[in-house]
């Protein structure tokens, strides 16, 4: 069904916007600083080589299983109420992560955080699309994945700075003021608790006080009573064991038998999932969304295209450090051109898609972020060559990115009914958190070692499964404008 939608943007809603923007764009930041710290937080925390991967998996496991939770709460209990419990809980995981003094208290810190960023990400963009016309959703959409990708621009050379001018306890607290902790080394732990209060909790007041002032509170006014208690624990925990089976790949391989029967064990219990949503008048998968060929589509193809996104950024760092020897810092710098590229072009290119529709802007831009890749395969080698290999592919990544990771999501919710908004959004990002995984998953077996050979393997994996997901995304999505189709089909 069509989503409701007024006629004209207000004023206020274009504040909304950049108020949940400026909350996804802390988020993403947040995150993508982790992997540059692992070496820092192994050596200042003692921190095993069994326990280190944690730190990174713990979270994308907890994000992924509460993803689906998250949005059927917000659409039945209120988005702005769910944004705001998301967006404090993932500042007290920050704040927890900043001051952990162990691999332990880190990885569940982490876990808080992560719980926070999966009830405040769905909500966010689910509280203000209300707000925007069908006819520029897109734009709305690509703002919003803006702010993610300048999030993942800043976020290495962020982490690289903060870690080489304080400690990775930084990454954490990055909108504490440098002058305000203390240095490496020092004592004076009053001064960085009184850092993290005075900068931390009035940001957390001020974005939850203007997300109030500025957005109705939306819900789905038709449901009725208790989520599905037997669906909702079955399949966050199915959610869990294959998310849980497939970091343990990174480790021990796809044929162990542990990994194995993880994923197995929580592929045995989608079909319970799907038969309680079917039955179950509030289930925790909202199957009725694969109804629409636009939103079933782009699932499927942005599932495939989330197999190569981490795994490919994932490579460039390991050839910039692995393989040419370059420095924590220069990573960090080295790769923010690309993402930077995106957030220019996201917003542009969804008020595009607006006006002609998402299928070839999606589908090309696929193919052009697959070009990027296919110029690294052919020009790279073992020897550092930054400006002729990197830049020229990060000028095509980042325009084909711009043109994709929000243009898929612009995509899939074109024809959501404004009550399913948030589900919407939660149940698209869990097929796109599985997708990461089996991506770095797939790349770091195929480069095992990191040698030359095998960050090619890899990238040859990342640059076929964009290509396939251009390819999905052409055949299989409709035609023409949404604003078009909802004229031609009243």
């Amino acid at each position: 069904m069509p989503a409701a939608a007024p006629e004209e943007i207000t004023r206020e809603s274009w504040l909304a916007l950049i108020v949940v923007t400026a909350a996804a764009f802390l988020v993403v930041l947040d995150v993508s600083v982790v992997n540059v710290a692992l070496p820092s937080i192994a050596r200042d925390l003692k921190a095993t080589s069994a326990q280190l991967p944690w730190v990174i998996s713990g979270y994308n496991i907890a994000l992924a299983s509460l993803l689906l939770l998250a949005g059927r709460t917000a659409d039945r209990r209120g988005r702005r109420a769910t944004f705001t419990a998301g967006l404090y809980l993932f500042l007290l995981g920050s704040l927890l992560c900043g001051i952990a003094n162990s691999p332990l208290t880190l990885i569940v810190a982490r876990v808080v955080q992560a719980t926070g960023g999966a009830f405040l990400m769905p909500a966010s963009l689910a509280m203000v699309l209300p707000q925007f016309p069908l006819s520029r959703r897109g734009v709305a959409i690509g703002i919003w994945g803006a702010a993610g990708a300048l999030g993942a621009a800043f976020g290495p050379s962020v982490g690289a700075v903060l870690i080489s001018t304080w400690s990775w306890r930084g990454i954490f607290l990055v909108n504490v003021p440098l002058a305000a902790l203390p240095r490496r080394g020092s004592a004076k732990s009053s001064r960085r608790w009184r850092g993290i209060f005075l900068v931390n909790v009035p940001l957390g007041l001020i974005v939850a006080v203007l997300a109030r002032r500025l957005v109705a509170e939306t819900r789905d006014q038709s449901a009725e009573g208790p989520l599905d208690l037997i669906g909702v624990p079955v399949g966050v925990a199915g959610v869990a064991l294959i998310m849980y089976g497939i970091v343990r790949s990174e480790q021990h391989g796809w044929t162990d038998q542990s990994v194995l029967g993880l994923i197995l064990a929580g592929i045995a219990v989608v079909p319970l999932v799907v038969w309680r949503s079917t039955r179950h008048p509030a289930p925790l998968l909202d199957l009725s969304l694969f109804e629409g060929r636009p939103y079933s589509v782009s699932t499927a193809a942005f599932w495939v295209y989330s197999l190569a996104f981490t795994a490919g950024f994932f490579l460039n760092s390991f050839m910039f450090q692995e393989l040419w020897g370059m420095s924590v810092l220069k990573t960090g710098f080295g790769l923010t051109p690309g993402p930077l590229i995106a957030a220019v072009t996201s917003a542009r290119l969804g008020g595009m898609a607006d006006r002609i529709g998402h299928r070839w802007i999606v589908s090309v831009g696929c193919w052009v972020t697959a070009a990027g890749y296919l110029w690294i395969l052919l020009t790279f080698t073992s020897e550092q060559d930054y400006v002729f290999v990197y830049l020229p592919s990060a000028a095509l990544i980042g325009v084909g990115v711009g043109a994709t990771i929000a243009g898929y999501q612009s995509a899939a919710m074109a024809e959501v009914g404004v009550d399913q908004f948030a589900s919407a959004n939660a149940t698209l990002r869990t097929f796109q958190q599985v997708g990461y995984a089996i991506g770095i998953s797939v790349v770091s077996t195929l480069a095992a070692g990191f040698s030359y050979d095998g960050i090619y393997d890899g990238f040859v994996w990342v640059m076929a499964c964009f290509v396939v997901s251009g390819v999905v995304m052409l055949i299989g999505y409709p035609s023409g404008s949404a604003t078009a189709r909802q004229a031609s089909n009243p």
